[in-house]
């Protein structure tokens, strides 16, 4: 025996009606638009992170912190935990911090040859008083003086730049060298390499070089105070080489070569004065 299907309803003439009139009843009814579902609290934390994790990189906060120190006299190779190296000169500080996307170092006295290892994700920045200096793999040297510095580029290239505003920059090449005084670059000249490393044989060489530049070499090489009392010997030429281990030998050559008087105190400090001319 075969069994029926379900009996169907007749279509009534309403049936009819409503089917020719079902769009424009929904043109004039439409049906609540469907709520949006709610992000799952994981989907939003997730979110939250992303964005807090691009926030920080961005910042590129510090997350370790170092310092290195020469005495009076004393010379120090530093090795970093990238690999670099840094050479520094007596009485000279290095403050070195480790950030996400940087790598950097506040030279503020003294002075350091750096040999820096290439990491191009993180680029190494110098600091010296009034001086950037910007690099990714190179050898420099880094004289702080005046609020300033001195660079003097060996191998690779560096960028420089002054904190006087509006910034100036200059690209060094190997063998040149710059100076920053007062936020402000000078022009860029040849370096005599000899003369820019001579301190690591500890030796000084000067080559017309101001008594009051001169003045503030030795000075990192002794313990006593130096203080020039005429500021217009300041600019008197010095040339010469001389042991960095015999700085007051040097300072007891200045009345020999200069018209000024030395006079020593009993604390170790140095006065230095303008010779009275005879009349």
């Amino acid at each position: 025996m075969t069994s029926k299907g379900p009996t169907e309803r007749p279509q009534s003439a309403e049936d009819d009606a409503l089917a020719r009139h079902r769009e424009a009843l929904r043109a004039h009814f439409p049906l609540p638009e469907p709520k949006p579902r709610k992000a799952s609290k994981t989907r939003v934390g997730s979110a939250l992170a992303v964005i807090l994790a691009a926030g920080v990189i961005w910042l590129d906060p510090a997350y370790r912190h170092e310092q290195h120190v020469s005495a009076v006299g004393e010379r120090q190779m530093v090795e970093l935990a990238d690999g670099s190296r840094v050479q520094l000169d007596s009485d000279t500080r290095l403050n070195v911090s480790w950030h996400l996307r940087s790598r950097r170092v506040e030279l503020s006295t003294g002075q350091a040859l750096f040999d820096v290892s290439k990491a191009w994700v993180r680029p190494f920045r110098v600091e010296a008083g009034d001086t950037r200096i910007s690099v990714l793999g190179t050898q420099f040297n880094v004289l702080r003086q005046d609020g300033g510095a001195r660079v003097a580029l060996l191998r690779g290239s560096v960028d420089i730049y002054s904190s006087q505003l509006p910034a100036q920059q200059v690209r060094l090449k190997p063998g040149e060298q710059v100076d920053v005084r007062q936020g402000r670059l000078q022009p860029v000249a040849r370096a005599d390499v000899d003369s820019v490393l001579a301190w690591r044989e500890r030796r000084l060489v000067f080559a017309r070089t101001p008594l009051g530049e001169v003045l503030a070499h030795v000075q990192r090489y002794r313990q006593g105070h130096i203080q020039l009392q005429d500021p217009s010997l300041a600019d008197l030429p010095i040339t010469g080489v001389f042991d960095a281990d015999k700085a007051d030998e040097l300072l007891d050559l200045l009345p020999r070569i200069l018209p000024l008087n030395l006079a020593r105190a009993a604390d170790g400090s140095v006065s230095i004065t303008r010779r009275a001319t005879k009349r």
